[in-house]
Formats: structure tokens, C-alpha cells, sequence
């Protein structure tokens, strides 16, 4: 058996590779496909792949845009999900907090440097007019470090995925102030350098199994009672979720990476723009 690492967050878009895992699909061609919940998120998933302690990673393409442009030895070998993320802004119920325009010059939560909810600060401030140069942040990360932050006031907000955080709105520990969807396919299949060399037939296999499952995903009976019950979701939010959610077994597509490069740049959190070539394999 072939022993390759992989690595995620712990969310409803990935349950198409635990139950791959599960059923043996992996196994069945030789392959030991071992998975990591990583709860930090991006950040921490990129810095992982740079210092290969993993092969492959479902991970934000911001993130790793940003990552590999700034000499992370990895590729994109496909993009995942096709669809933007929905990054719920969030604040502590209790807080004074209306409106996201109040938000301006406060404190923002993120997981930790280079992740995505660092980045995606970024981008809200540039649509709602904001100077990018008054961000200010408090690192937190995970979701239960917001949640410390956003109750004690030493965080202001935080942007994370607006379906994971929606329990905890239900329950009153946040409330949401609006959404803001990310400009590019939210998530992408990445691999180390190391890894894509010395395995492509293995790759190969990875790729063609997962693109059968995501294609057919939305047609298993009762997923969204599988998705509800295995992440503590309603299930009128899981079939909201899955509605506007669309799997990808392509490659993403250059103009996108020209879009994330070119706004990451826009707002000086990368110096150059690297060759497509260059990301993706």
C-alpha cells in the first residue's frame, strides 16, 4: 500500500473524501490515504505543505495562491470546489455591533497570518471602501478562539465560512452581520512539489477517484440528512448549503488565478505576480 498524507478542515465540503476513505475506494487501488483535520485552517495547512508534512491539501485558494507565490515548493492539481465561499462577518451577540460599516477601524479575528480569514478581511475592507492600512488583527487560531475572543472583546469580528459558524449564531454566541462571498472557486486540491514529482500515477488515482465521488455527491439518497446529522447542521441550512455548493473534477481555470493574484497584490498582501505555470501543475 501507497502511505499519502492528506490534509483539511473539519467541514461538510470535505465529506466526500472521508466517505471514499471510509468505503475503501482508496484502499482498492493500493492507496493508504490518510486524513488530518486541521481546525487552524489555511494558514497553518500552507505552512504544513512548505515543510512537507503532508502531500496533498483541500485548502482556500487565496491562501494558497499566496503561499506558492511567496515559495511554497507546492501546486494547485485541481480545483475542488467551484463555487465562492460564503464568509459570514461575524460579531459577539452581546456586542453593540449593527451594521458592517461600525466594523471599520475595530479588530478582526483571524485564525492566523496567510489564512483565510486574514485574507478575506482584506478583500471585505476593499469592498466597503475601507483603508486596508487600518486593519488590525488578533490571532485566534480556530473557531473556539473567535468564539473566546468575540465574548471577551478582545476581537471585534471574524469572516468564516457562513454554514460552520451558523450554529453558533443559532445558539447567540454570534450574530452575523452580512455575508461576504469570496471573488474566485473557494477551495483547490494542492500537492508539494516533492510529492507531485516522485507519484503521478498515484496522483492520477487520487484525482479520478474523488471526481467520481464529487460528481455524484448530490445524488446520494439522503445526503443532506448524512451532512445535517455528521456536522450538527439543520437540515434546511444543508439543503441550502448544497444548493448553491458545485463540485469541480477540472483544473482551475487561469483567469481565476489571474484574479486572486491580481487582487492579492491590490491589496499588498503579495509583492509580485507569478506564471499560471508556476501554481498550478
Amino acid at each position: 500500500m501507497k502511505k499519502v498524507s492528506i490534509i483539511g478542515v473539519p467541514e461538510h465540503f470535505n465529506l466526500p473524501w472521508h466517505m471514499a476513505i471510509e468505503e475503501g475506494a482508496f484502499a482498492e487501488r493500493g492507496i493508504d490515504l490518510t486524513w488530518t483535520d486541521i481546525p487552524e485552517g489555511t494558514g497553518r495547512m500552507c505552512q504544513m505543505l512548505q515543510d512537507e508534512e503532508t502531500d496533498l491539501s483541500i485548502i482556500l485558494t487565496e491562501g494558497v495562491v499566496k503561499s506558492i507565490t511567496e515559495g511554497n515548493p507546492s501546486k494547485i492539481v485541481q480545483e475542488f470546489i467551484a463555487t465562492p465561499l460564503q464568509w459570514g462577518i461575524h460579531v459577539g451577540a452581546k456586542s453593540a455591533f449593527k451594521t458592517i460599516d461600525g466594523l471599520l477601524g475595530t479588530k478582526a479575528a483571524i485564525s492566523r497570518f496567510g489564512s483565510g480569514s486574514h485574507l478575506m478581511a482584506y478583500v471585505n475592507a476593499q469592498k466597503e471602501g475601507w483603508d486596508i492600512n487600518d486593519l488590525k488583527f488578533e490571532i485566534i487560531n480556530n473557531l473556539d478562539g473567535a468564539i473566546e475572543a468575540l465574548t471577551t472583546g478582545t476581537a471585534d469580528y471574524f469572516m468564516w465560512e457562513h454554514f460552520t459558524t451558523k450554529p453558533i449564531v443559532d445558539n447567540g454566541t454570534f450574530r452575523r452581520l452580512g455575508d461576504c462571498p469570496s471573488p474566485w472557486p473557494c477551495f483547490v486540491i494542492a500537492a508539494t512539489d516533492t510529492f507531485i514529482e516522485k507519484n503521478p500515477s498515484t496522483l492520477k488515482h487520487i484525482l479520478e477517484i474523488i471526481n467520481l465521488y464529487t460528481s455524484e455527491f448530490k445524488n446520494i439518497p439522503s445526503i443532506d440528512n448524512t451532512l445535517a446529522n455528521r456536522y450538527g447542521q439543520q437540515l434546511t441550512d444543508i439543503q441550502e448549503w448544497l444548493s448553491s455548493t458545485m463540485w469541480s473534477q477540472k483544473q482551475i481555470a487561469k483567469q481565476d488565478i489571474a484574479k486572486v493574484s491580481t487582487t492579492l497584490k491590490e491589496l499588498k498582501r503579495i509583492d509580485k505576480i507569478i506564471p499560471f505555470a508556476s501554481i498550478v501543475t
